[in-house]
């Protein structure tokens, strides 16, 4: 059995006027009332897709879609061994334990435990 995707993340160097930008085009909401200022997006499609976040970053804008697998550890593990750079070691983010690292383009892939 395969691994589901279960979140996605947008990176923006100016992430209030991307959650709008969001908000405005799909009619997503976007919840940033957290002491990260994380947007959570809500796409408001009645539980189809999947639900997402916007995430300031300083650097380039990018994506990082996240994927629900048993053992984060033993993922990126096996990534690293394929050539990928750990971007983020597995680590507790409040509910989550989760690492982040890149494929052969350099794009960020996360791994939540699930």
């Amino acid at each position: 059995m395969g691994y589901p995707v279960v979140h996605f993340e947008i990176h923006a160097t100016d992430d209030g006027a991307t959650q709008q930008f969001y908000a405005d085009l799909f009619g997503w909401k976007v919840d940033n009332n957290n002491p990260m200022n994380y947007g959570m997006i809500d796409t408001q499609a009645d539980g189809q897709g999947i639900a997402g976040g916007v995430m300031s970053k300083r650097e380039a804008s990018g994506l990082t879609f996240y994927v629900q697998v048993p053992d984060p550890q033993a993922i990126l593990d096996r990534a690293v061994a394929k050539g990928s750079t750990v971007v983020m070691p597995v680590s507790e983010m409040g509910p989550v334990t989760m690492a982040v690292f890149t494929d052969p383009a350099g794009n960020h892939i996360g791994v939540v435990k699930g």
